[in-house]
């Protein structure tokens, strides 16, 4: 059993910067962040190996950065350039550590952290 305890969230005006935190109590080959905007499914954003291959959603490319430390069972999410349709509740994800690569549904992922708040004001 993996436990994963968002932080970070908040509210930034259009062009703004934040960043996420992911904390899991234990080891995780991939991790990754989903989001879920209101009246939307949830959605994959980024994820990440232990050995640091990413993978982002187009819409993210060249905004977002994922990265991690393994040492310390943390993940992060910088994202730069937001705008309103970046608003969302972001949720950290694990897979089961059977997982080798990174999925983009939300189906294969065995562990949630309970969301944090992203709000982009125009």
């Amino acid at each position: 059993q993996v436990q994963l305890v968002e932080s970070g969230g908040g509210l930034v005006q259009a062009g703004g910067s934040l960043r996420l935190s992911c904390a899991a109590s234990g080891f995780t080959y991939v991790l990754a962040w989903f989001r879920q905007a209101p009246g939307k499914e949830r959605e994959f954003v980024a994820g990440i190996t232990w050995g640091d291959r990413t993978l982002y959603v187009d819409s993210v490319k060249g905004r977002f950065t994922i990265s991690r430390d393994n040492a310390k069972n943390t993940m992060s999410l910088q994202m730069n350039s937001l705008g309103p349709e970046d608003t969302a509740v972001y949720y950290c994800a694990a897979a089961p550590n059977f997982a080798t690569s990174i999925a983009t549904t939300t189906s294969v992922y065995e562990y949630w952290g309970q969301g944090t708040q992203v709000t982009v004001s125009s």
